[in-house]
């Protein structure tokens, strides 16, 4: 049984990734500081709902162990890793969203950079040679050639959240220069689905829309995003686990998890419409500074190298999103 860490366990990707890999039979550590970000009691939910999952599948709960504190807290961490034999680790915890750290980029600094240092140097001081570190495409800037490969420049994030998940793949890479450690960094296009946290469009949209109220609409429509479900990004991690414990050599490697076709804001709000049935009400608003024009994975590497293939098309995704936020 192999014990892995997973961090910002509790959230969105975080808890579904700890279910799936607590179900294969892993036993799985999960940090998380369960911040004011959003309601905290979301992530007690799905956290609630992994040890029912467990539960209803006979495992055992000493399977599953929560660690509730803070990756900047050095001493909080040191107590987690010594009391727990960690093969490897899946790094999500961070302060997510591209507007939000342009009001407090140097929390993001703190919490992205400083904590992203942090692991690595328990893994350092424990001899932990795997970790799956989970970055972003905001990386890509404007990027104007599209599909966005994972050697296409990635020198000119537009907003603080892009500049710390670039910064956290150079210490990445330096920490498998320097220690020998093997890493898989993971650029995530636009993660959706069910547990998607409050704050987030889909989720956002199909609240409103539900109530009757405006939704907010930034530009004209056409700004597209890669939209990822969920069980997709989730099978992309996990083949990034396999691929890094796959073999004696020591590894570092940047993998794209799309969902290999792009959708516009406009269809994106048409398809929400068409689920539930209920046409949206428009607050038409300008384009927000640090959001970029469109995302666009080429997942080709990913394909070839980690066997990484989403399933799961757009439509389907917000019908299975829609069935949950409505239970």
């Amino acid at each position: 049984m192999k014990t892995i860490l997973v961090t910002g366990g509790a959230g969105f990707i975080g808890s579904t990734l700890s279910e799936r890999l607590v179900l294969e039979g892993n036993r799985v550590v999960v940090i998380d500081n369960f911040n004011s970000f959003y309601d905290p009691s979301i992530k007690h939910s799905n956290i609630a709902a992994v040890r029912e999952a467990m539960k209803n599948n006979n495992i055992s709960c000493e399977n599953f162990i929560l660690c509730t504190g803070d990756i900047r807290d050095e001493a909080f961490l040191a107590k987690v890793f010594s009391e727990n034999k960690i093969d490897s680790i899946v790094h999500l915890a961070a302060m997510a969203g591209v507007r939000p750290s342009i009001e407090d980029p140097k929390l993001y600094y703190d919490v992205n950079i400083v904590g992203t240092l942090n692991i690595l140097e328990e893994c350092r001081k424990n001899n932990i040679k795997e970790v799956a570190f989970v970055s972003s495409s905001s990386v890509y800037g404007n990027n104007e050639k599209v599909p966005f490969a994972e050697t296409d420049p990635v020198d000119n994030p537009i907003s603080p959240y892009a500049s710390t998940k670039k910064s956290g793949e150079l210490l990445c890479y330096t920490y498998h220069h320097l220690f020998d450690i093997s890493f898989a960094c993971l650029r995530f296009f636009t993660v959706y689905g069910p547990r998607q946290r409050p704050d987030l469009a889909i989720n956002k949209f199909t609240k409103l829309i539900l109530e009757d109220k405006e939704i907010p609409f930034f530009g004209d429509g056409s700004t597209s995003r890669d939209y990822t479900y969920i069980d997709d990004i989730v099978d992309g991690i996990i083949k990034a686990t396999e691929w890094l414990s796959a073999g004696e050599e020591k590894k570092y490697d940047i993998f794209n998890l799309g969902g290999d076709k792009t959708v516009s804001l406009k269809r994106m709000v048409e398809v929400i419409e068409e689920t539930l049935g209920k046409k949206a009400r428009i607050n038409q608003l300008p384009m927000q500074p640090g959001d970029v024009n469109r995302t666009c994975a080429d997942i080709s590497h990913s394909k070839e190298v980690l066997g990484y293939s989403p399933k799961t098309t757009f439509e389907e995704g917000i019908s299975k999103f829609v069935k949950w936020f409505k239970k």
